[in-house]
Parts: structure tokens; sequence; C-alpha cells
């Protein structure tokens, strides 16, 4: 059982940086694949990016690409998602996820645990 702890949110004006951290537990860190999703008012929670175990495959959602970056650090047991040039679009509540052996990294099902989530607001 892995445990999976988001930090870092908060509130912010567009054009502002913000990094999430996500500090896992319970597991072996770098066997997993991690993913950030995230959930805006009234949406359904999508993809925003993974990164493979090593960290040299990192895909990201066109909504975000050029702007967030995902990165890990298997000794900490930790992801971080770098978010650049917020917009008031990104407003969202942020989780993270860890694939144990499925093969893709871009759908809810393809995770077995997930953290409780953290609030960022990008305010106009």
């Amino acid at each position: 059982q892995v445990h999976l702890v988001e930090s870092g949110g908060g509130l912010v004006q567009a054009g502002d940086s913000l990094g999430l951290s996500c500090a896992a537990s319970g597991g072996t860190f770098s066997t997993y694949v991690m993913g950030w999703f995230r959930r805006a008012p009234g949406k359904e929670r999508e993809f925003v990016a993974a990164i493979s175990r090593s960290g040299d495959f990192t895909p990201y959602a066109d909504s975000v690409k050029g702007r967030f970056t995902i990165s890990r650090d298997n000794a900490k047991g930790t992801v971080y998602l770098q978010m650049n040039g917020l917009k008031p679009e990104d407003t969202a509540v942020y989780y993270c996820a860890a694939n144990q052996n499925r093969r893709g990294y871009a759908a809810q099902a393809d995770y077995d645990y997930w953290g409780q989530g953290t609030q960022v607001t990008v305010s106009s």
C-alpha cells in the first residue's frame, strides 16, 4: 500500500508560478510511474502530466505543455510539479497518483494509488 501526500497548493495571481510536491511512503517509489491529475470546479478529473520510473519520459496534457514541468527524486520518494505562467483555467484540485505496473499513463484507471489533493487557485 502506497500513501501519497500532496503539498504546495495555494492562491496565486495569473502569470505566477507555483510548485507542488507529492511525498510517497509505504512502497518502492522507484518502481512506480507517477502522474499528476486535476479536477476543476464542475469538471471531470483530467490528466496533467506523468513521469516514468527513471524520469526520462514525461508526457504532458496539451493545456499545460511548455508551462508545467514534472520531475521526481527517487531517493526522496517525491514527485514534483512546477507550474509556471499560471492561468485562471488552471484552478483545480491537483492530485498525484502512482501506477504500479500498468502500461498506460494518461487515464485514471492506469493508477493504483491516489493522494488527497491540494487546491490551486489562480486569480485573474
